[in-house]
């Protein structure tokens, strides 16, 4: 009876043994993860359709916010915080080129397009010689928001590098359209000094305005949509491409399909 009983009790400790050996060979070796982001949509579609994911991994996530993409990218290069969600791949690029440093883009992210809006004259209308329009002044979104002025048939613009569009780009502006060069995020304030502005994505919806609402979306192109930023030498890590599983997951792609606030957004290639 004393036998049966020890060797109860040792079968008992072994399953225990067992059981704990799994529970810490499946803990994440990096238990918190430091994410940043900037106003904007971003950090809502992480915390709906990413979050879950990690959490069922065993990472706990603490949220970083930034007021500037500068202040997000730095944060990941000193190790401040793992991994920011706030730009695309040319911003990210220049930014390296800039500031001697390597982070990379690991997965993109549903992105809203970059826009022209007004409060003064409704989508549709003519615009008219002489109207003034804000636009960017970093060149990278200069260069975009000027797209969409040709598009638009109002502006001729030179090919440049990206990095190195300014206003003196402009060619050709023959209804003297008046450009007005502003720090981004200041865009949407600007809208009731000015006729037109060329508004990020994020900066607009974090401002209360409807990309259904736009006076003109720009085309945007894969290496325009926003990415998931990490320094290069972890680019490879568990943690890292656990960030990317979330956002490829079913979970994610639930949360997107099934609110409409996501219409509009540009999707990545794995949601299409």
């Amino acid at each position: 009876m004393q036998t049966a009983r020890f060797s109860w009790l040792s079968a008992l400790l072994l399953l225990g043994a067992v059981i704990s050996t799994t529970v810490r060979a499946e803990a994440p070796a990096k238990p918190e993860l430091k994410v940043g982001f900037v106003p904007g949509p971003y950090i809502d579609e992480f915390k709906v359709g990413v979050a879950p994911e990690l959490q069922n991994k065993g990472y706990r996530i603490r949220y970083v916010e930034f007021s500037t993409g500068l202040e997000a990218n730095n944060a990941v290069f000193k190790g401040e915080i793992d991994a920011n969600v706030m730009q695309h791949t040319i911003f990210l690029n220049s930014y390296n080129e800039r500031q001697s440093t390597d982070l990379v883009g690991i997965v993109h992210v549903p992105t809203p397009p970059m826009g022209l809006y007004s409060k003064k004259h409704p989508p549709g209308t003519p615009i008219r010689p002489g109207s003034t329009i804000a636009v960017p002044n970093d060149p990278v979104n200069l260069q975009r928001a000027l797209w969409i002025l040709c598009d638009l048939g109002l502006v001729e613009i030179r090919d440049s590098k990206p990095v190195d569009v300014s206003e003196l780009d402009v060619i050709k502006n023959p209804g003297g359209i008046k450009i007005v060069p502003l720090e981004a995020a200041q865009a949407p304030r600007a809208l009731d000094d000015v006729d037109f502005a060329a508004i990020q994505g994020n900066f607009a919806i974090y401002s209360g305005l409807k990309l259904t609402n736009a006076f003109a979306l720009e085309k945007m192109t894969t290496p325009y949509i926003n990415v998931v930023a990490v320094k290069k030498a972890n680019a490879d890590a568990a943690w890292a491409q656990d960030i990317v599983a979330g956002y490829k997951s079913q979970t994610f792609k639930t949360a997107i399909f099934s609110d409409r606030f996501y219409d509009g957004f540009t999707l990545p290639d794995y949601l299409k």
